[in-house]
């Protein structure tokens, strides 16, 4: 006799059995608009010693979000390093920066005034590429 489930793949065992809105508290669009995929946030480090106590609170995706920035990074990264939507991380990194708990900060402008991007930034590309 033919159980139900044969014949189901496999391939989405790795996927969490959590919906992201579970995750979010039922919100499904963040509230700040000034998060970009490139958009670097870090942790603020004397706001996680202090508010030790509240860690215990957060959700585990909160915890490993400032456990991961603490160097700066991309929202995009971040994300990835989570394994969740963009969406959903954002949503996230704005619950911690309301909190206090994180810093974000809008990608420098790789152009000067004239249009053209510095000399010193070609420089350290071009650095940057000789040394891979």
């Amino acid at each position: 006799m033919k159980h139900w489930t044969e014949g189901f793949d496999d391939d989405h065992a790795d996927e969490s059995l959590v919906r992201p809105y579970t995750i979010t508290g039922g919100r499904t669009a963040p509230e700040r608009d000034d998060l970009t995929l490139i958009t670097l946030v870090t942790t603020v480090s004397a706001a996680s010693a202090e508010t030790g106590h509240g860690l215990r609170r957060m959700q585990p995706e909160h915890r490993t979000i400032l456990a991961v920035c603490k160097r700066p990074m991309a929202v995009a990264e971040v994300a990835a390093a989570l394994n969740l939507p963009v969406s959903v991380t954002k949503i996230l990194i704005g619950d911690l920066i309301e909190a206090g708990q994180m810093r974000a900060r809008p990608p420098l402008a790789f152009a000067q005034a004239g249009g053209f991007p510095g000399m010193t930034i070609l420089e350290a590309v071009r650095d940057g590429l000789r040394n891979l």
